[in-house]
């Protein structure tokens, strides 16, 4: 049922790009989060580390030249760093973390690269309503 929810999202998401202009988040980022959407805490630490990988791309800014792919290279391992340190460090400083896992390790960085690209409120509103989406076709189609 994973699958056929992912590819649901990109079809979903691909619409929702061209309908709107708008991506929530990346083009395979609405089927991921509708398979988590009723697991609140984990969408909140996935947007978080979105947000630290976009903090951390701007300060580095600063000093090298970054556009085009490198930035989204950089945004997305940043994501990735963010989401192992989550991981492996988060676990044994607050129990309750297990609830706060980042959903995978790339879906972070593309959450980070469409809010440099369009802006936070734009990209965590597509990003919901895209993933609602999903979510409401997925309970209708498979029954899930």
């Amino acid at each position: 049922m994973i699958v056929e929810i992912t590819f649901l999202g990109l079809a979903v998401a691909t619409l929702f790009v061209e309908a709107t202009g708008i991506y929530p988040g990346g083009i395979i980022v609405p089927g991921y989060v509708a398979l988590f959407l009723d697991q609140p805490l984990r969408i909140l630490g996935t947007v978080v580390v979105g947000l630290l990988s976009w903090g951390c791309y701007r300060v580095l800014s600063r000093w090298v030249i970054l556009y085009g792919r490198r930035r989204f290279v950089l945004i997305v391992l940043l994501g990735g760093v963010w989401a192992i340190v989550g991981y492996r460090i988060l676990p044994s400083l607050w129990p309750a973390s297990v609830d706060l896992r980042v959903i995978g390790w790339v879906i972070p960085g593309l959450i980070g690269n469409a809010i440099e690209r369009q802006g936070f409120w734009m990209t965590l509103a597509a990003m919901g309503v895209a993933s609602t989406v999903v979510f409401v076709m997925a309970r209708l189609l498979f029954r899930v």
